[in-house]
């Protein structure tokens, strides 16, 4: 039974993560960024001025923290 329940738990917050990232990659396409895609467990960006971009926008840092 405790085996079962860890799976639950670990299945739960890896679907957790999965969404956060989902919601990094969108929030990243709407704001224009040139190349976004997920690598495993990694969140993978690039594009001009992407840094700026990111502290700059409300919607980009709620997405990386769970929020979008």
């Amino acid at each position: 039974m405790k085996g079962a329940l860890q799976r639950r738990m670990t299945a739960l917050a890896e679907a957790g993560a999965a969404r956060r990232r989902g919601a990094v990659v969108e929030a990243m396409g709407e704001a224009g960024v040139a190349s976004v895609r997920v690598d495993g467990e990694i969140v993978r960006a690039s594009g001009r001025g992407l840094m700026a971009r990111w502290m700059d926008d409300p919607a980009l840092r709620e997405a990386g923290r769970g929020r979008a």
